[in-house]
């Protein structure tokens, strides 16, 4: 199919950052400030395609989740 693209593109390092930090995704949507649903976490974690701003979303919530800084390179490798 033209303009087809991969859409999984396998578990991201968001996933073991999670689980390093004891984090779970209803912490991460319960940290959030913005509309993310748990929904969102488990396809960020599998590695399914997510749009810029759903991963800045993603970026966020982990941040206040975990008081940490991170960026959107530590979270995503696409």
């Amino acid at each position: 199919m033209a303009g087809d693209f991969e859409r999984d593109l396998g578990e991201q390092p968001v996933a073991k950052l999670m689980d390093s930090l004891g984090l779970k995704a209803h912490d991460l949507v319960a940290a959030s400030t913005e509309q993310i649903t748990h929904k969102m976490v488990a396809r960020a974690r599998k590695g399914r395609w997510l749009t810029p701003h759903v991963r800045r979303k993603i970026l966020n919530a982990l941040n206040r989740a975990s008081g940490k800084t991170f960026e959107l390179g530590d979270l995503f490798n696409y």
